[in-house]
């Protein structure tokens, strides 16, 4: 049964309303990156283009690199971007869009995050590079969906929910692992870790400005859970979501970040651009 047009939404262009993507356009390998602009960084990478476009914070790029082709995305800020970016990914990869019905055959896709983010222990400095083997979702949007168990660490849940002892009034957590595949390719070398992804960027991350938050002792608090040897290295605002839709929509995903904020020391990284460009380039390299 075809699904309505108010539902799966597509551009005039019959392209995904908000990425612009079809199944055409889009590679089985997408990279993701939170701002817009550094999706023209894969230009110096790629060895050619075959497609651009940009709607709103989301620009895309489909190239090849050693023969291997990529689609680089930007996803803008936040979770709820990231339900937009990894329903539509899915639709380009899974659906006739013409006909707005599933294909019969599933395509799988490797999706990487390649973004920045805040360190949560002394020892990961600014600077240093994290791939993420779980994320823990504080933001409750995989909530809002029926999936199965696949990828889901409800052990792991329970016990991280234990260690919080959160307000009922907040998004109940969930816990969702990364690629190992993935893992294995691009995460030699750096730290691994278990990677928070808040609802926002101040109080969620316990940044108090005007507006105290209501965990006073947010970061000390995850920075001392851990799972089965891993312990919880960063935050940040899109990994669990990432994660989550991958593993309900039977795709593979992977987040290296950057570390541009050492909280426990209170350092800022101003200017990221040089290790940015070499981290996307070790992910490229990693992938091919």
């Amino acid at each position: 049964m075809a699904i309505k047009e108010s539902e799966l939404v597509l551009a005039p262009n019959g392209s995904l309303y908000h990425i612009n993507l079809t199944g055409e356009t889009l590679a089985d390998n997408v990279l993701l990156v939170g701002d817009p602009d550094r999706v023209n960084m894969f230009k110096d990478i790629f060895e050619s283009v075959e497609y651009e476009s940009q709607n709103r914070e989301l620009h895309a790029l489909t190239g090849r690199y050693h023969g291997v082709r990529f689609t680089a995305l930007s996803t803008g800020m936040g979770c709820d971007n990231i339900d937009i970016v990894a329903t539509e990914l899915d639709a380009a990869a899974n659906f006739n869009l013409q006909s707005r019905t599933p294909r019969k055959e599933h395509r799988t896709l490797n999706w990487v995050r390649i973004g920045t983010c805040g360190s949560l222990q002394a020892d990961v400095d600014c600077g240093s590079l994290v791939a993420s083997r779980y994320a823990i979702g504080m933001d409750g949007l995989m909530n809002y969906y029926q999936h199965g168990d696949e990828g889901f660490e409800h052990a792991m849940e329970e016990a991280f929910a234990q260690h919080m002892q959160l307000d009922p009034k907040l998004a109940k957590p969930y816990c969702v692992r990364g690629s190992e595949m993935l893992l294995n390719k691009i995460g030699e070398g750096i730290h691994h870790g278990i990677t928070v992804t808040a609802p926002g960027f101040y109080g969620p991350q316990g940044r108090n400005i005007r507006l105290a938050p209501s965990i006073v002792d947010l970061n000390e608090k995850l920075a001392t859970f851990s799972w089965k040897g891993t312990r919880v290295t960063n935050l940040e605002m899109e990994t669990s979501a990432i994660f989550g839709f991958a593993n309900a929509l039977g795709h593979r995903a992977m987040t290296v970040c950057l570390i541009v904020a050492n909280r426990p020391a209170g350092t800022f990284l101003n200017d990221y651009h040089t290790p940015m460009r070499a981290a996307i380039g070790r992910v490229v390299e990693g992938l091919v």
